[in-house]
C-alpha cells in the first residue's frame, strides 16, 4: 500500500507531536523510523518536551527538535497560555505537508494538531472524539504495548514498519565521558547498576527494599552502581546512606553522568534493577538485562518486549495506573512486592543471561 495513499502533492515536510519523557519518546522510536522509511527525504521534526531533546539529537529519523510550550489540560508541561498565539502563528508558518499526532488518543491534542497549519493531519482518536482528517485517523488502542500502540497508526497508514526494536545510539565519547565520571569503569569488575528515582514518588519502590537488593547483588559477586539524575541526588544520597550503615560498598553516580554516559554506563552492566521509568528504555534499547519494579504505572503497556532478558514485577491494584504524585492510600502496589521476590527475580535473570564460557578441551580430545 502507498503511504498517505489520500495525500495530495509531495511530503517534504513533517511536524511530530510527542511531547512526553525520554522513555514514552524511546517507545515512539520504531514509529519514527516507519516516518522516515516513508519519506527519506523529508525533513522531519519533532514537537516535544526538553527531555527529549538530547535522544532526539542523535536519532537519524529526526531533523529538527521543536520545544513544546504545552496545552491546556496536559499534565506533562504547563501551558504557558501567553506563548500560545505566537508558537502557533509561527507554526503556521513553517509550510508543513503533514502533522503526526503520536502523543496518545488525542482527546486533547487532536485541536492542537489541526492548528499547526499543515495540509494534512494523522493521528490517533476515540470514538464520537475529534480528528481532523478521518481518513488518516486510527482509533486509540486501549490495549497492547505503547510501541505496538503507536505503531498500529503506522500500520494504519501503510508505512513500513519493520521492527518494534528501540534504539539509543552510543558514540565512543560516550566511554571517554563515563571514564572521567568513574575511574573505575577501567578495573574491568562485574558491575550492576540500581536506579532508585522515578519521575513521581508514586513510581518508587521503598529505599530500604533497594538497599536489601543491593546486598543481594553484592552477594551475587556484583559491585554495585547508584545512578540517578541531578535532580535525584538527594534521593540517591538517601539510599547511599543506608548501603553504608550495612557496610555495603557501592559507587554513587547520581548527577555525574549525562544521558549518554548513562547509556555507555549500562551498555557495560551485568543487570539494572529499577523502577518502571526511563532508564528501563535504555537498557532495553541497549539489551541489557534489567528487573524492573512497576509501582503505580500500567505494567503491560510499559513493559519491554523481551520477557528473556527483562523481568517486570506488578501487584494488581485497582487503581492503576495510578493519578497521583504521591499515593493518598499507603502506597500497597509498591509495598506488597516484597524483597525476596525481587532477588529471586535477579538470581533467575542473572542464571538465564549467564555469559558463555568457552569451554576447554582437554589434550585427549585434541588428538
Amino acid at each position: 500500500m502507498k503511504p498517505f495513499a489520500d495525500i495530495h502533492g509531495p511530503v517534504r515536510r513533517i511536524v511530530v507531536l510527542r511531547a512526553l519523557m525520554l522513555g514514552d519518546t524511546l517507545c515512539a522510536v520504531p514509529a519514527l523510523r516507519a516516518i522516515r522509511r516513508a519519506w527519506p527525504e523529508a525533513h522531519i521534526a519533532l514537537l516535544g518536551l526538553l527531555a527529549s531533546r538530547e535522544l532526539a539529537s542523535r536519532l537519524p529519523y529526526v531533523d529538527e527538535w521543536i520545544p513544546f510550550p504545552g496545552w491546556p489540560g496536559l499534565p506533562e508541561h504547563p501551558a504557558d497560555i501567553g506563548a500560545l498565539p505566537g508558537f502557533l502563528a509561527a507554526m503556521q508558518g513553517r509550510g508543513w505537508d503533514l502533522a503526526i499526532q503520536l502523543h496518545g488518543s488525542g482527546q486533547l491534542t487532536n485541536p492542537l494538531v489541526a492548528l499547526l497549519g499543515a495540509r494534512h493531519c494523522a493521528g490517533f482518536h476515540v470514538d464520537g472524539g475529534y480528528g481532523p482528517d478521518a481518513a488518516l485517523s486510527c482509533r486509540w488502542p486501549e490495549q497492547g504495548h505503547e510501541v505496538q500502540r503507536l505503531l498500529a497508526l503506522c500500520r494504519h497508514l501503510g508505512l513500513p514498519v519493520d521492527s518494534e526494536a528501540l534504539e539509543f545510539p552510543l558514540r565512543p565519547e560516550d566511554d571517554a565521558a563515563l571514564r572521567q565520571a568513574w575511574a573505575g569503569k577501567d578495573e574491568g569488575l562485574p558491575y550492576a547498576c540500581l536506579h532508585a528515582g522515578a519521575q513521581l514518588p508514586s513510581r518508587r519502590w521503598p529505599l530500604a527494599r533497594f538497599a536489601a537488593v543491593a546486598e543481594g547483588l553484592h552477594d551475587h559477586g556484583l559491585s554495585v552502581v547508584l545512578t540517578g539524575t541531578a535532580s535525584e541526588k538527594p534521593l540517591v544520597a538517601g539510599l547511599s546512606e543506608l548501603l553504608a550503615a550495612r557496610g555495603l560498598p557501592h559507587v554513587n553516580l547520581a548527577g555525574r553522568t549525562s544521558l549518554w554516559t548513562l547509556g555507555a554506563l549500562l551498555r557495560g552492566a551485568r543487570l539494572l534493577v529499577c523502577n518502571d521509568t526511563g532508564v528501563s528504555h535504555i537498557a532495553a534499547a541497549l539489551k541489557v538485562p534489567s528487573v524492573i519494579v512497576s509501582c503505580g504505572s500500567e505494567a503491560q503497556r510499559w513493559a519491554p518486549a523481551d520477557s528473556r532478558l527483562h523481568r517486570l514485577l506488578a501487584k494488581p491494584a485497582p487503581c492503576r495506573p495510578c493519578a497521583h504524585a504521591e499515593c493518598p492510600i499507603g502506597h500497597p502496589c509498591a509495598t506488597a512486592l516484597e524483597v525476596p521476590e525481587v532477588l529471586h527475580a535477579v538470581s533467575e535473570l542473572l542464571a538465564d543471561t549467564a555469559p558463555h564460557k568457552e569451554i576447554e578441551c582437554p589434550a585427549a580430545c585434541a588428538s
